[in-house]
């Protein structure tokens, strides 16, 4: 049986193909030209990524036969690294991306 998240994921993975495609096409025709992406953007790539890393560690941890406990702790370990990168190399704190904006 196919699971729902499953089926996001592969549904997702062609439209994420595209969009490397167009970032890697932008890139090589204006390689000095920034995106400019909105704070929301940023927060969405964020998000994908951080979906896909811990979809990849939890293959890692089925195949180490990791207990619960050990699988929580080390994506709590993920996400407190990737917010320590994002702040360190953008100023942002991670938290702040998804305050309500008045």
């Amino acid at each position: 049986m196919i699971k729902t998240n499953e089926i996001i994921g592969k549904n997702l993975s062609e439209d994420l193909i595209i969009i490397e495609d167009i970032i890697w096409d932008a890139e090589c025709k204006n390689p000095d030209e920034p995106f400019k992406f909105t704070e929301e953007g940023f927060r969405a790539s964020l998000k994908i990524f951080m979906a896909n890393m811990l979809d990849k560690t939890w293959n890692l941890q089925e195949k180490n036969k990791l207990s619960q406990e050990e699988r929580i702790k080390q994506a709590e370990e993920i996400a407190k690294e990737l917010k320590k990168l994002v702040k360190k190399y953008t100023g942002i704190n991670t938290l702040d991306l998804y305050k309500l904006k008045k």
